[in-house]
């Protein structure tokens, strides 16, 4: 895929190629997903993992929750705010949902029951491509940019880690990054997980 192509024509071909999966192949690759997932320790053990619910193709995250629980962690499920940033809330399989302004469930609790984005631990976040130095690209409405952007100048791996979740045809070669992108520390696709701190991406 030339490098030269915009990052708007980037995310319709990547999106489309996602959505010629199969539910068995998207479900298959969901389970492969959770392997790569828990080589890394934080995955495994820190209390608030925040993941979100997959749309449009998305990477599936029931493996995830599933075990979550039986770990006794809390899974967390983004709110778009007013503000434009995203808050995080506890969510349980049959707890309360509501549609969001994107038709996109989250839950349905008091702003007292909501974190902010520094109170989570590990991120689960959605993407439409990514390369090996931690650069993702989204849907291009920039909620995770800004919500996250109190790690732009911290040393990385910082609290939340930030792990990239998608399929393994979504790695892209090069993705340039805008100023105010917030990289990933790790990717995980349904092959790997990869290393994208620093010292493992170059």
């Amino acid at each position: 895929m030339s490098l030269a192509w915009n990052r708007t024509e980037l995310r319709k071909r990547l999106r489309g190629m996602r959505s010629q999966l199969s539910p068995s192949e998207r479900f298959a690759a969901a389970d492969a997903l959770l392997a790569s997932l828990e080589q890394l320790p934080e995955f495994l053990v820190d209390p608030r993992i925040a993941g979100y619910w997959a749309v449009a193709g998305e990477m599936p995250l029931h493996a995830v929750f599933a075990n979550l629980r039986a770990r006794d962690q809390v899974y967390c499920l983004p709110i778009v705010t007013d503000a434009n940033v995203l808050r995080f809330a506890a969510w349980k399989p049959g707890a309360a949902l509501r549609n969001n302004r994107y038709g996109i469930p989250e839950p349905d609790v008091a702003s007292s029951e909501q974190f902010p984005a520094t109170a989570i631990d590990v991120v689960l976040l959605p993407l439409t491509g990514f390369d090996r130095r931690g650069n993702r690209l989204g849907m291009g409405a920039g909620y995770y940019d800004r919500s996250f952007a109190f790690l732009h100048d911290a040393q990385r791996p910082a609290r939340p880690v930030l792990i990239g979740i998608g399929y393994h045809f979504q790695e892209l070669p090069e993705i340039a990054p805008e100023p105010w992108d917030i990289k990933l520390d790790f990717v995980a696709t349904d092959r790997e997980l990869i290393d994208c701190t620093p010292k493992h991406a170059e």
